[in-house]
């Protein structure tokens, strides 16, 4: 079984800087977490990011049409 540094040194130089990317994401997320519980606080910088609907859908149209896209 290969590691996963030799699989990586297989791919492209541009599927390697996104694996790259990837795992930059993962570990942010995961210091994230961890500081969140730590602190006691939560992270939201997320807020904010859905402010082109606030238009189109009022907060249970857009509840229904949320559930339908993770699947009910």
């Amino acid at each position: 079984m290969q590691s996963l540094k030799e699989l990586i040194d297989q791919l492209p130089p541009e599927l390697q800087e996104e694996v790259r990317d990837f795992v930059e994401f993962l570990l942010d997320k995961k210091v994230a977490k961890f500081k969140a519980k730590k602190e006691g606080e939560l992270k939201l910088d997320w807020r904010g990011a859905l402010c082109d609907l606030r238009d189109k859908y009022t907060s249970v149209e857009f509840q229904h049409k949320a559930l339908k896209w993770w699947g009910d």
